[in-house]
């Protein structure tokens, strides 16, 4: 298993934010986004937000590959529409690439008890 955690922004816009916390409910999730997420190799995913940054923790399978799950991507209709909608809530941070949402975070720290 990999585990990967990334970062992106909101635009600062209470109702935005609340918009975009209503699509990420369970109930209202697109289920052929979430299989989509699911065939790239995605076991687990969770995200959190304090203020307008997210952070999202995604477990995969040890082959998961981002260039792999990109081209998935780019050729499901279904999550190219979801990405298209989410853009208008979503701020790219400062330091990300071009077209780039999500940056992926450097772990800096590890506690494991003994």
């Amino acid at each position: 298993m990999k585990k990967f955690c990334l970062a992106l922004d909101l635009k600062d816009d209470p109702e935005l934010i609340r918009q975009y916390e209503t699509y990420h409910k369970s109930e209202n999730a697109w289920p052929e986004v979430t299989q989509s997420i699911l065939d790239s190799g995605v076991t687990a995913m969770e995200i959190y937000r304090t203020g307008n940054r997210l952070f999202m923790i995604m477990e995969t399978k040890d082959d998961f590959d981002f260039r792999v799950k990109e081209q998935m991507d780019r050729n499901n209709v279904k999550v190219m529409e979801w990405e298209a909608l989410m853009s208008q809530f979503q701020l790219p941070l400062s330091w990300s690439a071009e077209h780039e949402k999500w940056v992926q975070m450097d772990r800096i720290f590890t506690l494991i008890p003994a």
